[in-house]
């Protein structure tokens, strides 16, 4: 057995009891324990974290630890650039194609209409999800702690608001994602691309109010929906240019 001193920095805290948030504390650790073990023993999951420093030096996840060990662990870095650092993993942490685990429905909604690639299906088990977040390097949106555990998944987003709206706004700010917005270019239901359609070619498939009061229109090769700047568009609009950025046509 060793002991070891961990810090936790920023939202890595909301993971820990009380007692041991913002503080340094010891914890006695088994004999070759890993820095990834000992995190995610202490109730972090291991896709929240972006830099471990062991003693002031950068390490990776399997990285044994030693007696009277100092450790640092930091989340995802969007106030400076910390590649250089980076022991963790190969890449960076943050990526902008996501993968929305089955109670996540109303998220990935609203990524879809912000323009952000969502797999989402309310029908997806913890091992498809995990498995689809490896294999194509996807966030894994969720907010069960176990499943971001999984060994598999690289990269994963612990969403600690309740509500969709909410859970929209943590990402923008956790992940910088506001210069990344393309309102309305995603299907909301299939998460295809939507394309400019003539009016004519849609004008049976509408309804009588709407033919009479619009005139662009987008749609969905995949689903076959169409798409017009309705009431929803504008409250959409409104939500996006309230995080920083207009809102597009769809």
């Amino acid at each position: 057995m060793v002991t070891a001193h961990f810090r936790f920095y920023a939202e890595l805290n909301d993971f820990l009891p009380p007692a041991r948030r913002q503080q340094e504390f010891s914890c006695v650790c088994a004999r070759a324990a890993t820095s990834k073990h000992m995190i995610e023993a202490l109730g972090v999951p291991h896709t929240e974290v972006e830099l471990i420093l062991v003693n002031g030096v950068s390490v990776g996840f399997e990285h044994i630890l030693q007696q009277g060990d100092r450790v640092a662990v930091y989340p995802v870095f969007e106030a400076f650039d910390v590649t250089p650092l980076l022991q963790v993993r190969e890449q960076a942490l943050r990526k902008t194609a996501f993968v929305a685990d089955a109670h996540l429905g109303g998220l990935a909604r609203l990524l879809r209409m912000a323009g952000f690639d969502t797999l989402y299906s309310n029908a997806y088990q913890d091992s498809e999800i995990a498995a689809i977040g490896a294999q194509q390097h996807r966030i894994v949106l969720t907010r069960d702690r176990d499943l971001l555990k999984q060994k598999i998944i690289t990269h994963g987003c612990y969403l600690h608001a309740l509500k969709p709206q909410q859970q929209f706004m943590e990402l923008l700010d956790r992940l910088d994602l506001r210069r990344s917005l393309r309102p309305f270019t995603l299907c909301v239901e299939c998460n295809a691309s939507l394309r400019p359609i003539d009016k004519a070619q849609v004008l049976e498939r509408l309804p009588p109010s709407v033919k009479l009061h619009y005139d662009s229109f987008t749609t969905c090769d995949v689903c076959g929906r169409v798409y017009w700047q309705g009431s929803h568009w504008a409250r959409i609009s409104a939500m996006m240019k309230m995080h920083g950025q207009p809102g597009g046509q769809a």
